[in-house]
């Protein structure tokens, strides 16, 4: 495994980095003001977000998630992806990387026909539009996906879709115009081929937005939808790939998504631990600044070890995928889920500490972040699936066989 940026990363990152530097960590108290005068329930995005994603496209800064568009394998990507991180309302939409559209345009590129490409992806990946992604459901537990209740049922040339989801992130913004939405086909079929998905159009009658989710009492600017679909008609041309491969494709978005949403939280970690070292060095109490203080040492360094194993955990993942696919990197993925938004929140948190009172108001950015990546330990599966998923991994591993590296076959019963 080589974790060396190559020359491109190089060149990709230290654009990616003075963009953030220069424009848009400045432009935060613009977005932020807009926000905050925004009347209630209004998802507008800010205008300073258009202004930088046609700036981004001029530094060649577009796309760098989807591999046959940036050309980047998913461990250059990760690297960027951490830049991001830094400025998550903001940075990973104003170089059209943000979640849950640059998971929906994966989706698409990997599954939709050449007629679901044009239609959807193209003005995905132009930033003209935004899409959601409508799996979970508030009636029954989502950390298990064949749970889902929604029907759509087959009715000539059409399908009818028939049901109620939410923390659909994305669908409240007024740019949304695609709903992915995942429900059963078959429902007495087998237990992984009972789901398909199928593209909605946001405006199909039927379709009813009845709220955004608040997290942690603050309301998202793309907000976090409950829908209602009634009697959803839509042709069967909508349907993403074959009957029952609902499933399939959830597994398959997922695993690179997961590597942007850890890398993300590295990046996050980052700042966090930056305002924590230049708080510490210029708050002057008992006679000199924190950074003198034992305790204040510690958090500051324990933070750095934190942040740096589990960067090296995530790119391990992401190379793993590149060399082997997103299957055979499952139990690495389902470990970085786990590692990535407990150490980011661990960080963040000793940083509201050392900021003290400032840390859990709005004056700076950590309270916001801290909110978000806690929400990470449920949203994408909640750390439980995850850990289960590890468990039962290495139940299964013959350890006798050497370290995972080694690639030995597994031993026999008798030779144990």
């Amino acid at each position: 495994m080589d974790f060396e940026p190559s020359a491109r990363v190089h060149e990709l990152g230290r654009k990616l980095w003075d963009f953030l530097v220069e424009r848009v960590l400045p432009s935060e108290a613009e977005y932020d003001a807009y926000r905050a005068s925004a009347p209630p329930g209004d998802h507008t995005v800010p205008p300073v977000v258009e202004r930088l994603k046609i700036e981004a496209r001029g530094r060649g800064l577009w796309n760098l998630f989807l591999p046959s568009a940036s050309g980047l394998a998913q461990v250059e990507y990760a690297a960027l992806a951490e830049i991001s991180g830094w400025s998550v309302d903001i940075l990973p939409e104003a170089i059209n990387c943000q979640a849950p559209d640059s998971g929906n345009m994966e989706t698409l590129h990997l599954f939709g026909n050449e007629e679901q490409k044009g239609r959807w992806l193209e003005p995905l990946l132009d930033g003209r539009i935004r899409s959601a992604f409508a799996m979970t459901e508030p009636q029954v537990a989502s950390s298990d996906a064949t749970n889902i209740e929604c029907r759509i049922t087959r009715d000539g040339d059409s399908y009818v879709v028939n049901g109620h989801k939410w923390w659909a992130s994305g669908a409240n913004d007024p740019r949304c115009e695609l709903l992915i939405v995942m429900g059963k086909t078959d429902p007495g079929g087998p237990k992984h081929r009972q789901q398909s998905m199928i593209l909605v159009p946001r405006q199909t009658p039927g379709v009813a937005i009845l709220r955004s989710l608040p997290v942690f009492g603050r309301q998202d600017q793309h907000g976090h939808a409950e829908i209602t679909f009634s009697d959803v008609r839509v042709p069967v041309g909508n349907l993403l790939g074959a009957e029952g491969d609902g499933f399939t494709i959830a597994q398959g978005r997922l695993g690179p998504g997961r590597i942007h949403h850890c890398m993300r939280a590295i990046g996050a970690a980052e700042r966090a631990l930056s305002m924590m070292v230049r708080r510490a060095s210029t708050r002057v109490a008992f006679g000199g600044p924190l950074s003198d203080q034992g305790l204040v040492q510690a958090a500051i360094a324990q933070s750095r070890l934190e942040i740096e194993q589990t960067r090296l955990l995530t790119l391990k993942a992401a190379w793993l995928i590149d060399a082997k696919g997103a299957k055979a990197a499952a139990t690495e993925i389902a470990a970085i889920k786990v590692a990535a938004p407990a150490m980011a929140t661990r960080v963040i948190d000793r940083a509201i500490q050392i900021h003290g009172g400032v840390g859990v108001s709005d004056d700076v950015p950590l309270a916001r972040m801290y909110g978000w990546h806690r929400a990470m330990r449920i949203f994408d599966g909640p750390d439980e699936v995850h850990l289960r998923s590890l468990a039962r991994a290495e139940l299964k591993r013959d350890h006798l066989a050497g370290p995972n590296w080694l690639d030995r076959p597994t031993r026999t019963g008798a030779e144990r």
